[in-house]
């Protein structure tokens, strides 16, 4: 057992830091690459570093900033980016044996192009699942590494949370991004589904699959997207806001003590705020959305990925190819048939309560469970993905066993900068 957890730095702070001349991009390079060579022999978040190249750009944002040139909120920030997203000059493998020698990637994801925009300095790519699906990465979980960090997106949390990096992205097709943040005791923000543009990003179920962003706290994460955020950012008045709603469902009644107390908790001190606080129950049971997204999901990725099955038994993992297999036989006209009941399912949720309503639930049953061969269970997120719509992942604190503990808020499609809003005032 080992636990390096370190805040990496609120990523509005260093910015500000960097613009203002009280650090420079290069010191603040150096002390990740620094740190890293602490972290990565523990709990091995990243796939490779690129900090020759990362040092060169960091000098340029230091000239840039003498010259007054800054090129948007996140100039001189290093980021940490998950390797199924394209990084120009570097391989993207995918976790995949069969791409191990996979020649680096000629152009960026246009995400990373985003980020660049934003001044941002790539430090290297982060682990993943294999495809981001179920075959695990070595990355552990920076709090005790003889546990999961969660998946898909497991480097990209662990490399925040062991203060690594400062800002990370992620990706969701199921909970791959808002479950390995509550395991790891930070913040993420998966945008409104299909919002980001996903040109340079390895597909899983294009439906589905969202670029998000982890930070160490819920403000690091919504601003980080709404650096990128051709609309800016919007104040929410407490006015404006309008229900915390908690959603009564029998999908999670197997919470286990710690995590129902902790969510409990979390709605106090949020009624407390002087917020609406209310339990409802849901519309229909989430356990037919989840249904209705695995099979839509796995039919998706059956397709997708295909081309893998053309590889040897041993340079694809078992649980992979099984996926594959199983979605290949699900029937198009079942999957058109689902796809359009999971709308309506959708259209129903969402019409039946106010638009600025946001609903608060418990991430997962508990915390990270311990091993590293399963990525821990995706049930409570999984619909709410299905329902597309912004998700905050919050922490709201520990097990007896030291162990993070996280919950979600999670707004209609579309709201994303209210969502993110909202959540940064009631986790304030």
């Amino acid at each position: 057992m080992a636990n390096c957890v370190e805040n990496p730095g609120q990523i509005r702070a260093l910015a500000a830091s960097i613009k203002s001349g009280e650090v420079t991009a290069t010191a603040l390079v150096q002390r990740y690459l620094d740190r890293i060579d602490v972290v990565q022999p523990v709990a091995e978040p990243w796939r490779e570093i690129d900090g020759e190249r990362a040092l060169t750009i960091a000098a340029q944002r230091d000239e840039q900033v003498k010259k007054g040139n800054i090129l948007g909120p996140l100039h001189g920030v290093p980021v940490a980016v998950k390797d199924i997203i394209d990084v120009a000059g570097l391989p993207t493998r995918c976790n995949c044996k069969a791409y191990q020698d996979r020649a680096p990637a000629t152009a960026d994801a246009e995400i990373v192009l985003a980020l660049k925009a934003a001044g941002a300095i790539i430090l290297g790519k982060a682990h993943t699942t294999e495809f981001a699906l179920f075959d695990p990465s070595p990355a552990r979980n920076p709090h005790n590494t003889e546990h999961t960090p969660g998946g898909s997106s497991s480097g990209s949390a662990a490399a925040v949370a062991s203060g690594t990096a400062p800002l990370a992205l992620g990706t969701q097709t199921m909970a791959s991004l808002n479950r390995p943040a509550a395991y790891c005791g930070i913040a993420a923000f998966k945008p409104s589904t299909r919002s980001v543009c996903g040109y340079g990003v390895n597909p899983l179920a294009p439906s589905y699959d969202t670029v998000g962003f982890y930070g160490w706290s819920v403000d690091d994460a919504v601003y980080a997207y709404e650096s990128l955020s051709p609309y800016g950012s919007d104040a929410v008045d407490a006015d404006a806001i309008g229900r915390i709603l908690f959603l009564e469902d029998d999908l999670i009644a197997d919470a286990d003590a710690e995590m129902a107390s902790a969510v409990a908790e979390q709605l106090v001190q949020i009624g407390e705020l002087g917020y609406k606080v209310e339990r409802v129950a849901s519309p229909f049971p989430f356990s037919k959305i989840g249904t209705l997204h695995w099979n839509t999901m796995i039919f998706e990725a059956g397709r997708v990925l295909v081309n893998l099955a053309e590889y040897p038994d041993e340079l694809i993992g078992e649980r992979l190819r099984g996926a594959i297999a199983e979605g290949q036989a699900i029937p198009e006209e079942q999957y058109i048939a689902e796809r359009a009941q999971l709308n309506e399912f959708r259209k129903t949720f969402f019409t039946s309560f106010a638009l600025n309503d946001v609903f608060l639930w418990p991430a997962a049953p508990g915390p990270a469970p311990k091993g590293i061969q399963s990525t821990g269970e995706p049930k409570y997120i999984a619909p709410w993905t299905a329902l597309g719509g912004p998700m905050v992942t919050v922490p709201i604190g520990k097990t007896s066993a030291g162990l993070p503990l996280g919950s979600i808020l999670c707004g209609a499609p579309g709201t994303d900068l209210a969502t993110g809003a909202i959540a940064r005032a009631v986790s304030a």
